[in-house]
C-alpha cells in the first residue's frame, strides 16, 4: 500500500493532481487508514502511471476516462481506443500546423526590424496592427 506522498514520488504526479484525478473519477477512491489517510494499491499506482502517460501524450481527461473504461471491458473492440488515439493525433497535427504558421510569422516580424528606436520598431508596429501580418495565425 502507498500513501499519497509515496504515490506522488513514484510517479512524479503532484499530490493535488492525484486528488483531482480522484475527484474526476480517473482514480478509484483509495482505502483509508483509521487516521483517514489515503492508501493506494499497486493497481492504483499502475492506473496513475497510465493517466500520467496519457496526459503527457496530450489526451484530455474525457479521452482518458474513455480509455480507462475500455480497459475495464477487455471484450470490447480495440477500434474504440484506436479512434481516440487517432483523434488525438489529428489534434496534435493541427497544433503543429498552427505552430508552424506562428514560427513563420514570428521569424518574418523579428527579421524585418532594422530600426534603432522603439518608435520605429517593426516588431512593435506589427504587434499593434494585426493587418501587418502575412498569415492568419
Amino acid at each position: 500500500m502507498f500513501s499519497i506522498g509515496a504515490l506522488s514520488k513514484r510517479t512524479g504526479v503532484k499530490v493535488p493532481t492525484i486528488r483531482y484525478y480522484e475527484q474526476m473519477g480517473l482514480l478509484e477512491a483509495p482505502e483509508r487508514t483509521e487516521g483517514n489517510q489515503r492508501r493506494y494499491s499497486l493497481s492504483g499506482l499502475e492506473r496513475l502511471g497510465f493517466i500520467k502517460h496519457a496526459r503527457e501524450l496530450g489526451f484530455s481527461i474525457e479521452a482518458i476516462s474513455s480509455l480507462i473504461d475500455l480497459n475495464g471491458h477487455p471484450n470490447r473492440p480495440c477500434a474504440d481506443a484506436t479512434r481516440i488515439a487517432q483523434d488525438q493525433l489529428a489534434a496534435v497535427r493541427q497544433k503543429i500546423a498552427q505552430l508552424a504558421r506562428l514560427e513563420t510569422e514570428l521569424d518574418r516580424i523579428a527579421s524585418g526590424c532594422e530600426a534603432d528606436t522603439a518608435e520605429e520598431c517593426y516588431v512593435l508596429s506589427a504587434l499593434f496592427d494585426h493587418a501587418m501580418c502575412e498569415t492568419d495565425h
